[in-house]
């Protein structure tokens, strides 16, 4: 049965979820910036004329999928990329004691080329087109842990430099934020064991023939659209990927 919502549209979605595309589409449009509060639950079912259960159950997926984020007391505000959100969100690293540090980063190196079949596929860009392609160590106590290879489209990013990217104040995916507007809302990883190549071993420290834990992650903004292609090459000799999910939940 379909539904009319402000405006006089009509939907054949579920409400909650045309709501939920509705407030989507003003983040998207930048409404309401990271960090800041949105309207309450009462004022937004006043702008899309409905009910105040139909504006909670939508904002609920919305701070499920780290969109938004409730603050007791404060209100609902929108999610930021900090260094503590990129720890416990998308960094999965621990020592083999289940520590967990937030890692140092060394670029290694900063390229513009254009796309190869990975990309294409994953990032979904057009055969040819202009990608950056970062090289970037992380090290953990000081040593290196993680070799993380980064292919975002270059039309996405349009004045990115090295100096830029290197100056930026927090994480990466705060940069993307900050400075482009876009936001990563989730992430999509593989994993499998590989033996590293000369290049990558000797950055790692490690030798050829020790295996080392390879992570294959797309990051994705609204809607599902990739932005983000990354190969992470891990020594474990230390550490390990730890996944939590009732305790990221929990945050």
């Amino acid at each position: 049965m379909p539904h009319t919502l402000a405006g006089g549209n009509l939907t054949f979605n579920p409400l909650y979820k045309e709501v939920k595309i509705r407030i989507t589409r003003r983040l998207i449009a930048g409404e309401w910036k990271p960090g800041t509060a949105i309207p309450s639950e009462s004022r937004l079912a006043e702008q899309f004329n409905v009910s105040v259960g139909t504006i909670r159950k939508a904002v609920d997926e919305l701070v499920a999928e780290k969109i938004l984020v409730r603050q007791q007391g404060r209100g609902t505000f929108v999610a930021t990329h900090t260094e503590d959100r990129q720890l416990y969100y998308f960094f999965h690293i621990v020592g083999k004691d289940g520590s967990k540090e937030p890692p140092a980063h060394e670029l290694l190196s900063f390229q513009k080329g254009k796309a190869d079949s990975a990309a294409e596929m994953r990032l979904n860009v057009s055969r040819g087109e202009r990608v950056f392609r970062i090289h970037n160590l992380l090290k953990l106590a000081g040593k290196p842990v993680v070799l993380d290879e980064i292919m975002i489209p270059a039309a996405r990013f349009p004045d990115l430099t090295e100096a830029i990217f290197s100056a930026r104040a927090g994480t990466i995916y705060g940069l993307y934020q900050a400075r482009y507007g876009i936001n990563v809302v989730r992430i999509s990883e593989r994993l499998s064991a590989a033996r590293p190549g000369a290049q990558t071993a000797g950055v790692l420290g490690i030798r050829v023939s020790t295996p080392v834990l390879v992570i294959k992650r797309v990051a994705y903004t609204y809607h599902d659209a990739p932005v983000e292609l990354r190969t992470s090459w891990v020594n474990t000799e230390r550490h390990e990927y730890l996944s939590d999910l009732w305790k990221n939940e929990r945050r």
